[in-house]
């Protein structure tokens, strides 16, 4: 009987972790949303030093620190972002942010390249469009 109670403990443990976690994403969401991007920041840093890590958490986390001027941590998580994403996944506009991130940190190579991929896809989707 004492496994069992045992068992349980550990599930509602859990589960009550996963619960705080989601509530906290979906929380980040909401003022993120409103532009609000310190409380979202602290929070999205928070949950992915916890493991959980998605690519629209990536986005929204290194967008927020590119719309403040904070280029050297926008640039960590656009990395972070390019690793975990497929690449066909992302739109341009990631391409071109993070290379203003990498040109910023004087890795002009690796801007370069962006700029390169950037101007395919922009390339690719002006086709598409006609």
């Amino acid at each position: 009987m004492r496994n069992h109670d045992f068992f349980y403990m550990i599930i509602s443990i859990f589960s009550c972790t996963v619960y705080s976690q989601n509530t906290a994403v979906i929380t980040a969401n909401k003022n993120y949303v409103s532009y609000s991007y310190v409380d979202p920041l602290k929070t999205y840093e928070r949950v992915i030093e916890k493991g959980y890590k998605s690519t629209d958490m990536l986005k929204k986390l290194a967008n927020a620190h590119y719309f403040n001027d904070e280029l050297i941590k926008a640039a960590k998580w656009y990395q972070e972002l390019f690793a975990l994403a497929k690449s066909t996944d992302l739109e341009p506009e990631y391409y071109f942010r993070y290379a203003q991130c990498l040109k910023s940190i004087n890795k002009n190579d690796e801007a370069n390249e962006m700029m390169k991929l950037f101007n395919q896809k922009t390339t690719v989707n002006t086709a598409s469009n006609n």
